[in-house]
């Protein structure tokens, strides 16, 4: 296919980066800009359409997908892991691949900073005057780190959480073994939650898995466990959160996602003082369009060769 068509919801930065790797490795692929949001009226030329999250800032798409869906269309590739952020119809018909594992290392890091900051009493020991005091800091040498969902994010931080000496303690939602050497193996979320110290959530949302962190879950953590959520607000039932904070077992929780988001003003974890909010961030690196863009360029290999596609959207778990 020497004329083949892209279009890109993504920036004009991300574009022209891919229009010049292409121009060398694939001159007759043309990327094209378009407008965020439901993709419609494309130009029937496209055959590719390189997709942002759609649901996003309160925003939801119709439920029925545009007239004319799905044009030229023979391939989607999403710029993100999850799949909660598209409509339904987005998945009906035409192969969809994510971008899955593009942000893994990140998040992982984030995640382990998080951790880090809470260990150390980061940033409130930085001083500003001369009124010195001395605090103890607690080492992540030794500790659990709790891993709810094992993907490409849960085996990323555990790799780096056994190199820095924390136990990795895991839980994922099949029966695939863990592959990272070290890593135990949860009997059940109860177990997770009650010997970890600190617990990254890292599972996909889906429909079973909507508030799995719920009231009875959490009053089985771990006496001042330290909650990091990298995956999806609507994982954590943000009431029975909240309960947990004021009145125990949960000693902070450090949350990167929220349900809504962002959540409306004056909402309790804004100012809440055990919990550290930031706005969905973490998969959001310096490097992130030269890591989405190899996955696309990987794909469109196979896409021209008629070979199968990495990282086919599976709608029933959630990436």
């Amino acid at each position: 296919m020497s004329n083949l068509v892209i279009a890109s919801q993504l920036d004009a930065p991300f574009n022209q980066a891919l229009r010049e790797r292409l121009a060398k490795t694939h001159p007759g692929v043309t990327v094209i800009e378009v407008p965020v949001g439901v993709p419609s009226d494309l130009p029937p030329e496209a055959r590719v359409l390189m997709a942002r999250p759609i649901n996003v800032r309160g925003y939801q798409a119709p439920d029925t997908p545009p007239p004319g869906w799905p044009y030229g269309l023979r391939w989607i590739q999403l710029a993100s892991s999850g799949i909660d952020f598209y409509p339904a119809w987005l998945f009906d018909g035409l192969p969809v691949t994510t971008a899955r594992g593009s942000a893994s290392d990140p998040i992982a890091e984030f995640a382990l900073a998080a951790i880090f900051a809470r260990n150390k009493h980061l940033p409130d020991i930085w001083v500003h005057n001369a009124d010195w005091q001395f605090t103890a800091l607690t080492p992540v040498k030794g500790q659990t780190l709790g891993i709810l969902g094992f993907g490409s994010i849960g085996s990323a931080l555990a790799h780096k959480a056994r190199a820095l000496g924390l136990r990795v303690l895991a839980l994922r939602q099949s029966d695939t073994p863990l592959g990272v050497d070290g890593v135990e193996t949860a009997r059940d979320i109860h177990q997770l939650f009650a010997e970890s110290d600190h617990l990254v959530v890292a599972a996909p949302l889906t429909p079973d898995t909507r508030h799995l962190i719920n009231a009875p879950v959490l009053a089985s953590a771990k006496p001042n466990l330290h909650l990091i959520n990298i995956a999806r607000g609507g994982l954590v039932d943000q009431d029975a959160l909240l309960y947990a904070l004021d009145h125990g077992p949960l000693g902070f929780a450090s949350l990167d996602v929220t349900e809504p988001e962002p959540l409306p003003e004056g909402h309790r974890l804004y100012s809440h003082p055990k919990v550290r909010l930031s706005p969905h961030t973490s998969a959001i690196s310096t490097r992130s369009g030269e890591a989405i863009g190899d996955i696309l360029v990987d794909n469109l290999q196979r896409f021209l060769s008629d070979q199968p596609l990495h990282n086919l959207a599976d709608r029933t778990r959630g990436y």
